[in-house]
């Protein structure tokens, strides 16, 4: 199990060593920071809001459509993030907590970054 803690959010990585994935979760406590953009190549990615809500862009690499899905411990679902699609999200609310499992143990490898407003999207919320 490991720690990290940077100005997006704290994270416990594997959480579950057992397990042929692993199992993260996200303390974010800004609303102010996107943590945005990443894709895999192999990796599924399910994401699960335990507490308060998210913003989450999905983009296809293909089209570079942006589509925003939002997560809420009001409203609990599971959000599936096939390989392929660039993905990040931000907070809504202080203090909020992510849960994500990975269908494969994190692999540098298979990570690819660009920075947020790579698509000309807009994470602002309607109320900013």
């Amino acid at each position: 199990m490991h720690f990290h803690e940077d100005d997006r959010a704290q994270r416990l990585f594997d959480a579950f060593p057992i397990l042929p994935g692993q199992v993260n979760i996200s303390y974010v406590n800004s609303t102010e920071h996107v943590v945005a953009w990443h894709r895999h190549e192999k990796q599924t990615d399910y994401w699960v809001c335990i507490k308060g809500s998210f913003k989450v862009g999905i983009c296809n690499k293909v089209t570079e459509v942006v589509e925003w899905k939002y997560l809420s411990d009001k409203n609990p679902q599971t959000l599936e993030i096939p390989p392929g699609f660039w993905h990040g999200y931000m907070a809504l609310e202080p203090g909020s907590i992510m849960l994500y499992y990975l269908d494969h143990k994190y692999d540098a490898e298979d990570e690819f970054r660009c920075r947020p407003g790579m698509f000309d999207e807009d994470w602002k919320t309607p109320w900013n």
